[in-house]
């Protein structure tokens, strides 16, 4: 039983709810998930059973992207709508913050730069989950790290009972936070902000309109997906032996992981180009079936 699963995650429910009802439903309990969604957000899953586990580090890295609501005006420790709010700012202050000021902000954010993600986040500082160690009584404090936002689009401003709310596209890296996306277009506009609404709508290559729930979803084994996320090699009867054995093959034409299919287009193994023995050869980093 190998393949991906995906999944339109309702909200109020973890990322590992959906994983412990897929392993109840198809009974296995080697299923994994491919990036963590807030209980409060909604949207992409992409779940993999059986040796597509091994493939999830490969589109957690990809790209992705969102539908969120900001509320500006009021920050929480979480930065979001699930969290203790910390601050609240005065309807004066916001009734001076133009459209214009808010879409100027917002294009700050686009392009290669550096971020701190929420310190109730899924990272591992020394084992331990940043939100595990918040919940503790901890003060946490994350590191800024690298990524890329590629688009931000308001969709829409409303001013509801002297509140601000922004709707927004977000095109971005893995690894980026909407949270503190939220959190940090407030602190530039010295008003305070967070999220209130999240969708995930791309884990590349997947995208939300290929989802659907627990109940609904399907396993879509490996070879229908594998050439959206690896280029590929498709082998003869002769290499997929040797691959099978874990034995090399003539190196491929080009550098990088790529997949490796049979002649009836069953995933086999992922391959790379290594040096062995002074000469270049496709070697297997992951075999179907072996056990790796």
């Amino acid at each position: 039983m190998d393949g991906f699963l995906l999944i339109d995650k309702a909200g109020a429910m973890t990322s590992h709810d959906v994983v412990a009802k897929v392993r109840k439903k198809l009974d296995t309990k080697k299923v994994g998930h491919a990036g963590t969604l807030d209980p409060m957000a909604t949207g992409v899953l992409v779940l993999g059973v059986g040796i597509a586990t091994r493939l999830l580090p490969y589109i957690t890295d990809g790209k992705k992207a969102y539908l969120a609501t900001i509320l500006l005006g009021v920050s929480t420790h979480t930065d979001d709508k699930e969290g203790d709010i910390t601050f609240t700012a005065d309807k004066s202050a916001l009734a001076n913050i133009s459209d214009k000021e808010i879409t100027n902000e917002l294009g700050k954010f686009v392009g290669k730069t550096k971020q701190r993600p929420s310190s109730v986040s899924a990272i591992k500082i020394d084992g331990k989950t940043a939100h595990a160690r918040v919940r503790a009584g901890e003060n946490v404090e994350i590191a800024e790290r690298d990524i890329v936002i590629d688009e931000i689009k308001i969709i829409n401003i409303q001013r509801p009972n002297d509140q601000i709310q922004v709707e927004i596209s977000v095109t971005c890296s893995a690894g980026t936070y909407i949270r503190a996306i939220a959190r940090d277009l407030g602190d530039r506009l010295k008003v305070g902000g967070h999220l209130i609404k999240l969708r995930r709508n791309l884990v590349s290559p997947f995208t939300l309109d290929q989802c659907k729930s627990i109940e609904e979803s399907a396993l879509i084994p490996i070879g229908e997906v594998i050439e959206k996320i690896f280029p590929i090699r498709k082998l003869d009867l002769s290499q997929s032996r040797e691959i099978s054995f874990g034995r090399v093959i003539e190196q491929n034409p080009q550098p990088g992981v790529f997949a490796a299919i049979d002649n009836q287009d069953n995933f086999v193994a992922l391959l790379e180009n290594k040096l062995q023995a002074s000469q270049m050869v496709a070697a297997p980093i992951l075999v179907k079936g072996s056990g790796q």
